[in-house]
């Protein structure tokens, strides 16, 4: 069998990051009235800069929010605060699940954030099927990776 995963228990974190996540999405949604999904976001501001129609009027915002979400864990570390981030080293790997999360975020019509912070907060049926479906997904895809494959 392969190597023993641990995943830590860090709930001060969490709860923080969740709790800046439920901000940001108030604030978008306050400030902007647009919900802070980021695939909605990535593609409005992707359309300044590759040809895709017509770029959103409100790019300025869409490109300061990804900055910020680029920037934050650096300022963080800066600051003296510790980042912990696994990424597999599995160029295959990766790229099917990109290619995987893309193309479910364009069936969706939208992403975990959009859908499952913004649409559940709305009461939204579409959104909560959604998030069933990713969640289905996703526990299903770490079963299969770690238990059946044996960790990746």
């Amino acid at each position: 069998m392969g190597p023993t995963i641990v995943t830590e228990f860090t709930p001060w974190a969490s709860l923080t990051g969740g709790a800046l996540i439920g901000l940001s999405a108030v604030m978008v949604m306050a400030l902007f009235g647009k919900i802070a999904g980021i695939a909605g976001i990535t593609n409005g501001a992707l359309g300044a800069v590759v040809p895709m129609g017509r770029a959103p009027s409100d790019r300025n915002w869409r490109i300061a929010f990804l900055a910020g979400l680029v920037a934050a864990p650096l300022v963080y570390a800066l600051i003296g605060g510790t980042v912990q981030q696994t990424v597999s080293d599995n160029l295959v790997g990766m790229a099917l699940a990109g290619f995987l999360v893309g193309l479910g975020t364009g069936i969706g019509s939208g992403c975990t954030s959009g859908h499952g912070v913004c649409g559940l907060a709305r009461l939204s049926s579409r959104s909560l099927a959604a998030v069933l479906t990713f969640m289905a997904s996703g526990i299903a895809t770490v079963f299969v990776l770690r238990h059946v494959l044996g960790g990746f």
